[in-house]
């Protein structure tokens, strides 16, 4: 924490004044290297966000989620609803992530990862400083009167600003409803299917509203992993720190004076590092919950001390007790914790994808239908089968029996299951006379494709308590 007399900024956000109005953030263009390599992860991330739709594997897009049909696909594989096991094992290892990284590194996620994020600081923002500049011919933009100048920036920007959130939404739901259908309600038009077309407008007018006047705010005041970090951090965690110790106390600077002797550390006061936050906080005042670990800041900081020849690394990757001690990170035992947790569930998570199979069978007697007797020293039960295909080809089914030795006759037509669906069977199971030890013999079902056992089965059979001449 800084040395500072004042403590006020702990009483409300950094975006709220005294009066407990909305305080709009200016934000100077960020330039160094750190910002530089967010930019490629950003390109990165956006192009696979926007090429998604079109990638297929094996005939299936890269990621759909369409909830109404009960369709999931990810990297090609379709998931159904007896599948659920999967995604909320994935689910409980994303939260394990997330939690562990934020205990390692703080909010890296919010500041290099978060869509909302990138959209606002790699794609609205930078249409905002192309059209109207940096925070200080913004502000004095939107305080002037209205001119020309101010008409056609600010049209123009909000113009791009609804064509790209337009962008957002069809490409959102293209990995909602899938990529050809959102090209043919847009093809055929509003007319013919308004409420579509609504739908897609209030997305739109969504992502235009959040990225044109809501901005930080989300951060702030909406997503709850800000608020979660309070829990999650601790004086080891590696966070964006401001080094108090080597900056305090902070003052311009003079050529005559020396600093050590005037009582002054390394921070000039300049403000560089307010000056560039995208959710308007002073690093300098700590740790606090508006910060999304952007680093905005660090290269501020780092450009400003070369120029006046001081050594970058004024406001870093540290943690606490790096900055007050001077010790550096530990493993603590959450940490270990935590990443073994991590580990079982990955592992886990991937044994159960790689064991997942093609076909999903369910086998089960005839409810009200009892045995029959064929005469030749048989008896037979009638069983009802449903097996579902997961896959992008037709499966073959047979069935045949295991335990005890029996004969199994598939009534009407083959088991074909074509791709993506399932195919509904009935057949007979004949078991001799000899194998019948009960009125209840447990029987086991063997599910082949191609000669290939896939799956199997256990059923009951029902047969009658005393057999004559067994």
């Amino acid at each position: 924490m800084a040395k500072t007399e004042e403590i006020s900024f702990r009483d409300k956000i950094s975006t709220t004044n005294e009066e407990g109005r909305r305080s709009w953030v200016y934000v100077n263009p960020p330039k160094g290297k750190l910002h530089n390599r967010r930019r490629i992860v950003s390109i990165i991330l956006l192009a696979l966000f926007f090429s998604g739709p079109f990638i297929r594997i094996d005939g299936e897009p890269l990621l759909l989620l369409n909830i109404v049909q009960r369709k999931f696909v990810l990297f090609g594989k379709i998931f159904w609803p007896q599948d659920f096991y999967l995604f909320v094992m994935a689910t409980l290892t994303l939260i394990v992530a997330v939690i562990l990284f934020t205990v390692l590194y703080g909010r890296i996620w919010c500041g290099w990862a978060c869509p909302q994020t990138i959209f606002m600081e790699m794609v609205f923002r930078r249409i905002e400083f192309m059209i109207e500049g940096n925070a200080r011919e913004q502000r004095k933009l939107d305080q002037g009167p209205v001119s020309f100048e101010k008409v056609w920036k600010k049209t123009l920007k909000h113009s791009i600003f609804i064509v790209v959130s337009l962008l957002i939404t069809h490409t959102m739901l293209s990995y909602i409803i899938g990529k050809n259908t959102v090209f043919e309600l847009f093809k055929e038009g509003p007319g013919a299917h308004f409420g579509s077309f609504s739908f897609f407008m209030v997305f739109t007018g969504t992502f235009y509203w959040v990225f044109s006047r809501f901005r930080e705010q989300v951060c702030t005041l909406v997503c709850p992993y800000g608020r979660l970090q309070g829990v999650l951090l601790d004086s080891n965690s590696l966070v964006v720190a401001y080094d108090y110790r080597r900056g305090e106390k902070r003052g311009g600077i003079r050529k005559t004076e020396n600093r050590s002797e005037a009582g002054k550390g390394d921070c000039i006061n300049c403000g560089a590092c307010v000056n560039v936050c995208p959710t308007g906080i002073d690093i300098r005042n700590g740790t606090q919950l508006e910060c999304i670990n952007c680093t905005a800041c660090i290269d501020a900081c780092n450009t400003v001390m070369k120029k006046v020849g001081f050594e970058p690394g004024l406001i870093r990757f540290a943690s606490e007790n790096e900055i007050s001690k001077g010790i550096k990170t530990k493993v603590s035992m959450r940490i270990v914790a935590y990443s073994t947790l991590f580990i079982a569930l990955l592992s886990t998570l991937v044994v159960l994808f790689t064991l997942r199979k093609d076909t999903d069978t369910t086998i089960l007697r005839v409810p009200g239908t009892l045995y029959q007797y064929m005469g030749n020293g048989e008896y037979t039960n009638m069983y009802n089968v449903t097996i579902l295909n997961k896959s992008n080809h037709d499966i073959p089914i047979t069935i045949r029996s295991l335990q005890p030795e029996g004969k199994v006759q598939v009534i009407g037509h083959e088991l074909i299951v074509l791709k993506q669906t399932k195919t509904d069977g009935v057949f007979l199971f004949y078991l001799p006379k000899n194998e019948i030890n009960s009125s209840d013999v447990p029987v086991k079902f063997g599910v082949y494709s191609g000669g290939k056992l896939i799956e199997t089965m256990k059923s009951s059979f029902v047969g009658p308590e005393n057999i004559p001449n067994k």
